[in-house]
C-alpha cells in the first residue's frame, strides 16, 4: 500500500472496527477457512511482507500470523527484542518510520499499549495488536468467530468472564458494546475490570458479580484466562491465593446454559483457572478457538491491505 492509495487502518483494539465491518470479517473468515480446509489455493497477498515484532514471547500468535501470511501468499520478517532496536537504542517512533518503509504490514506483541500506539502513529503501513497489557483484540476476534461457528450470532447472548480483569476482559467488554451482547464479569477483589481503560460508553453491556457461580448462571459462553498474565509473574503467589475460588469447574458450567461453550485463550493451567474435566470436556472448543486465530487474522490482514473483496 502506498500512502494516499486508500484510507489506512490500524487494528490496535477491538473498538477500532464497526459492527458491520466485523460482520464482513466473519464472513470472509468463513470463506477463507473453507478454502483452506478444501486445499484450495488462495494467495491475495503475494509480494506483501508482514513484520512481526515480539517483545512478549508467543506460540499461538507467532504460528497463526506466520502460517496465515504464508498461506495467503505473503512473506514474513520475524523480530524480537534481541534482534531489533525497538524502544532501546532507538526511539519507537524512529523504528516505525524505518520498518514501515520496508514492509506492508506490522504485527506487534508488546507490553504497553502506549508503545504500540506510538509505533502506529509513525507507521506508513497498517499495524496490528498481537497483544498488549491492555488489550488482545485478535484473540477475541477468534473467540467470537468460534462462537458464531458453533452457535450462530452472538448478539443478545451472555458471555461469562471468570478471572482476572485483564487485557482479554477489556477486549470482551469492547466487543460486547459493539456487537450487542452482554458480559457477566466476576473477578477477585483488587483485580476488577476498569471500564475507563476499556473506553466504554455503554455500561449496560456488562454486569459485575462477586460470585463467579452467579456470573455463569444462564451464560451461553464461559471463558477465562490464566491467573497470572505475562509480565506479572512477581505476583504469582498472591494471585494464586486470591483466585482460588475462580476456577471454572463442572459446577460453574452446569449453572450456564445446557449448551454453553467453554473457551480459553491458552496456555491453560489445569487445576488453576480451569478444571481438567472442563477444558478437556465436551463443551470445550479451545482447539477450534486456537485454530481460528489463524483464519480470522488472515481475513483481517486481507482487509487491512486490500479492503473489501467483491
Amino acid at each position: 500500500m502506498k500512502p494516499g492509495d486508500r484510507l489506512m487502518r490500524h487494528y490496535l483494539q477491538f473498538k477500532d472496527l464497526r459492527a458491520e465491518e466485523y460482520a464482513y470479517l466473519f464472513e470472509r473468515t468463513r470463506i477463507i477457512k473453507t478454502r483452506f480446509k478444501n486445499y484450495e489455493k488462495y494467495q491475495p497477498l503475494v509480494d506483501r511482507t508482514l513484520a512481526m515484532i515480539f517483545e512478549k514471547a508467543s506460540t499461538r500468535t507467532r504460528v497463526s500470523f506466520e502460517a496465515g501470511m504464508y498461506q495467503m501468499g505473503g512473506s514474513v520478517v520475524h523480530l524480537t527484542t534481541g534482534d531489533s532496536q525497538l524502544g532501546r537504542a532507538e526511539p519507537v517512533e524512529d523504528s516505525a518510520r524505518v520498518i514501515s518503509r520496508m514492509v506492508d504490514l506490522v504485527m506487534i506483541r508488546t507490553y504497553e499499549q502506549a508503545k504500540l500506539e506510538a509505533f502506529a502513529a509513525h507507521s506508513r503501513v497498517p499495524v496490528i495488536n498481537g497483544l498488549t497489557n491492555e488489550f488482545h483484540p485478535c484473540q477475541v476476534l477468534a473467540d467470537i468467530y468460534t462462537f458464531i461457528e458453533h452457535r450462530g450470532g452472538i448478539a443478545g447472548k451472555v458471555v461469562a468472564w471468570v478471572g482476572d480483569g485483564n487485557n482479554m476482559a477489556n477486549s470482551w467488554l469492547q466487543a460486547a458494546e459493539i456487537l450487542g451482547f452482554k458480559v457477566h464479569v466476576s473477578t477477585p477483589h483488587g483485580y476488577e475490570v476498569d471500564p475507563a481503560r476499556a473506553g466504554l460508553r455503554d455500561r449496560g453491556c456488562y454486569e459485575v458479580f462477586k460470585d463467579p457461580m452467579q456470573a455463569c448462571r444462564g451464560a451461553h459462553l464461559v471463558t477465562t484466562d490464566v491467573w497470572t498474565s505475562m509480565g506479572f509473574e512477581a505476583e504469582n503467589d498472591a494471585r494464586r491465593e486470591a483466585f482460588a475460588d475462580w476456577c471454572v469447574d463442572a459446577e460453574m458450567m452446569a449453572a450456564a446454559q445446557a449448551d454453553a461453550l467453554f473457551m480459553h485463550c491458552l496456555p491453560a493451567h489445569r487445576g488453576e483457572e480451569v478444571a481438567a474435566e472442563v477444558i478437556d470436556g465436551p463443551q470445550s472448543v479451545v482447539w477450534d478457538e486456537a485454530e481460528n486465530r489463524m483464519h480470522v487474522q488472515k481475513a483481517l490482514m486481507e482487509y487491512l491491505l486490500i479492503g473489501r473483496i467483491g
